[in-house]
């Protein structure tokens, strides 16, 4: 019954940026972890970013280190993305996930998600 929901996705132009947003919906559940993977035409689902709500540990691919912020709120389920400085690379499907228990080696992983978001397209212009 537990879903999660993405926003915020869209087009912008190269240099700009988008802020996703991700809450839970049709129940109530509990997670160490919520995260963001993204999957381009043709390519595999990757890790983007995570947070994990003990000590609100971030984590980021380093191919979006130093341009996106994740941030959220533990008691409310959601989770947030704030993409800069967008790239024509950053074109995706962007999932939000979340995990109930995910230990810290699971955090960049797809095994490590119980939960998974609608997708939500972001296309970068040139």
């Amino acid at each position: 019954q537990v879903q999660l929901q993405a926003s915020g996705g869209g087009l912008v132009q190269a240099g700009g940026s988008l802020r996703l947003s991700c809450a839970a919906s049709g129940g109530t559940f509990s997670s160490n972890t919520m995260s963001w993977f993204r999957q381009a035409p043709g390519k595999e689902r990757e890790f983007v970013a995570a947070i994990r709500w003990s000590g609100g540990r971030l984590y980021y691919a380093d191919s979006v280190k130093g341009r996106f912020t994740i941030s959220g709120d533990n008691a409310k389920n959601t989770v947030f993305l704030l993409m800069n400085s967008l790239k024509p690379e950053d074109t995706a499907v962007y999932y939000c996930a979340a995990g109930v228990r995910t230990i810290l080696g699971m955090v960049r992983s797809s095994d490590g998600v119980d939960y998974w978001g609608k997708g939500t397209q972001v296309t970068v212009s040139s």
